[in-house]
Parts: C-alpha cells; sequence; structure tokens
C-alpha cells in the first residue's frame, strides 16, 4: 500500500501508458484550470492582506489534485469541499465571485449554481465525510448513477467521523470517493505524531474498500485514479479511499506562521522546484508541442480579468450584515434566537464610552 501510482513524473515524462484515458484537449484544459486557480490563490491572499477580505486558507502546490478530481466529475455529482477546495469547486462549476464572497464572511458565497451539486464549504474536520456517505447512500436508493466526492486533510483521518463515514460506506456500498489531501501536516502536527499506521490508503483495509495513494502533484494520475474509482461506485461496487500525497507551499490559513512548525524555506523550495504540479505538466506540454510561453501569457493575462470581473461582482454585492447569522438557524425562529437577534439590535456600551 505504499507504493505511490504515478503517471507523470517530474521530468514531464509518462511513466505508464495512458491507454487512451487521456486526450490532448483534457489534457490542455487540465494545465489552463491549474494556471486559473493558483492565479485566484495569489489574489485571494493579496486582498486578505490588504483587509478586503478574511482569514483565508491557500492551497498552492495542491492544484493537482483539486483540479484533477473534480475534472474527473459529472455535473450531477455530489462535491463535498472543505474550507481549502475552493479550486475543486471552481473547477466544478462554482463562481469564483461566490467564493471571494465566502472568504468576505458572506453567506450566499456558499450558493452554488442550481444545475449542480456543490455543497458549502465545510469547516468543521471531517463532518463533510459522513454527509458525503449519506447523500450517497440517498442516490443508491434512488437509482441514480450519481457519486459523492468528499474531500478532507490527513488530519480528518484522525477524526472519529472519519471512521465512521468509511463504515458505513463500507457496509452500504455506497457510491462515495474518499479524497485526502495528505501535505504531512494537520496545522502543526506532522502526520508521524497522528498515527502509526504509515499510510493513509491502507486504512481502507479495516472497512474492506480499496485504498489507492497516488501522487498527488500529478494531475494525470489524480484524475485516472478518479475516473476509476467512479466507475467502480456507479457500477455499485461501493466506495474509494484515495490518498493523494501533495504538499501545501503556504500557511494552514493567513493567520498561521509556519515557520514555527516546519523547515518552511527549504522543504517548500524543494517540492516548488522538483515536484511543483503545473511546471511538470508544462513541460509535458511543451514536449507535446502543446505549450509555448506566448500561449501561457495570453491565458493568464485572460484569467486576470476574469478574476478582477468576479472580484468586482463580489464587491459590489450587498453587504453582510450582524443580523444575518439568525438566517437559516431554523426553520422557524426559536424565543431564544428572536430574544438574540433583539439583543444585536441593541446600542453596545463598552466602559467609558457611551451607547
Amino acid at each position: 500500500m505504499s507504493t505511490l501510482y504515478q503517471v507523470l513524473t517530474p521530468e514531464g515524462e509518462l511513466a505508464t501508458n495512458l491507454d487512451g484515458q487521456l486526450d490532448q484537449a483534457t489534457m490542455v484544459k487540465m494545465f489552463e484550470n491549474m494556471l486559473l486557480v493558483r492565479m485566484f490563490d495569489r489574489k485571494s491572499i493579496i486582498l486578505q492582506r490588504q483587509g478586503r477580505m478574511g482569514t483565508y486558507a491557500p492551497f498552492e502546490g495542491q492544484e493537482a489534485s483539486q483540479v484533477g478530481s473534480a475534472m474527473a466529475l459529472s455535473p450531477g455529482d455530489w462535491l463535498f469541499p472543505t474550507y481549502r477546495d475552493h479550486a475543486a469547486s471552481i473547477v466544478h462549476g462554482q463562481s469564483m465571485a461566490r467564493v471571494f464572497l465566502y472568504w468576505m464572511g458572506h453567506m450566499d458565497g456558499s450558493i452554488s449554481p442550481s444545475h449542480l451539486n456543490i455543497m458549502p464549504q465545510c469547516v468543521p474536520i471531517a463532518t463533510q465525510m459522513i454527509h458525503a456517505v449519506g447523500t450517497a447512500w440517498a442516490s443508491k436508493l434512488k437509482g441514480e448513477k450519481k457519486v459523492s466526492l468528499a474531500y478532507f486533510g490527513d488530519g480528518a483521518t484522525s477524526e472519529g467521523d472519519f471512521h465512521e463515514a468509511l463504515n458505513f460506506a463500507g457496509v452500504f456500498k455506497t457510491p462515495t470517493i474518499f479524497l485526502c489531501q495528505n501535505n504531512g501536516y494537520a496545522i502543526s502536527v506532522p502526520f508521524s505524531q497522528q498515527s502509526a499506521s504509515k499510510t493513509i490508503a491502507q486504512r481502507a483495509a479495516a472497512y474492506d474498500i480499496p485504498g489507492v495513494r497516488v501522487d498527488g502533484n500529478d494531475v494525470f494520475a489524480v484524475f485516472m485514479t478518479i475516473r476509476q474509482a467512479i466507475e467502480r461506485a456507479k457500477a455499485g461496487e461501493g466506495p474509494t479511499l484515495i490518498e493523494a500525497v501533495t504538499y501545501r507551499y503556504g500557511a494552514h490559513t493567513t493567520a498561521d506562521d509556519p515557520k514555527k512548525y516546519r523547515d518552511q524555506e527549504n522543504v517548500s523550495e524543494e517540492w516548488r522546484r522538483e515536484r511543483d504540479p503545473i511546471q511538470r505538466l508544462r513541460v509535458y506540454l511543451e514536449k507535446q508541442g502543446l505549450w509555448t510561453e506566448a500561449w501561457e501569457n495570453e491565458r493568464l493575462a485572460s484569467f486576470g480579468e476574469k478574476i478582477d470581473a468576479a472580484l468586482a461582482e463580489a464587491e459590489s454585492y450587498p453587504k453582510s450584515r450582524p443580523e444575518d447569522m439568525f438566517k437559516h438557524v431554523y426553520a422557524e425562529p426559536t424565543w431564544m434566537a428572536a430574544e438574540q437577534e433583539k439583543e444585536l439590535a441593541q446600542p453596545v456600551k463598552k466602559e467609558g464610552i457611551p451607547a
């Protein structure tokens, strides 16, 4: 189980035969999507530093895991993202303006297009895994050919919800795909201090489901692995646990300082220099005559305009209000919630400051 499935090497060479599973148009689209979301991610960090967004969770370095997996889905499939999987949501069809709104603290940032099944970003660790299993079970009972893809990090595998989700999915053979992006740290805790197991994928054996360990910086390998899991799920063969081994270059969030618990300068730069997911695909595409620097610069200019337009849309959206927190909690407001909302509306009096 320690074997790492890889299709595209860091040097931009094929390590295994594609067997017709990827065409050139899809490869180019993968590259374009990774360029777009990396630009979006960097823009978001700048916006947070400028005070135009709240605390933000960056993902640079994990583009292949998110883009490759999301591109493998069909429009009707269910996507359950964490607070870091906005790249996957965008690729699956979520508006960039909505993602900006989410990080600006607006509840409408969680609204996805009506024709897509993209769940709101989940902040509690691992709870979305159980939701994904329930949704997949419902799809199975209805006879639908849909899968539920649950994203989570290595820290989530230390939660009880991880085990409950895999156990239930294994028993009822739900069409659920569990995708762990293992970047080695649950905030400041290294994986070696979370578990005695050598890999996350090996835990699948306890639930009698397939477990696959894949190079999470290889977009081809991620895409092909997810596709195989989807085929199994839609054929009624049940769930799959996938461990995508990757590395996030930056902080856990913009409120975090990774230099306090990991060798930020040397290790991050090594991953960026030798294993970057965009660079390895760039090299491959160039060898196939599908990439030039001028072509990429054109894409970057176009993506920059799209991101700026999405930001303008988000910043022109009606501002959220503190009392909005009481919406969508209960179908009918309880007396306690009504009292709290009324209290919130009263002027606040601080010591030494008139109300």
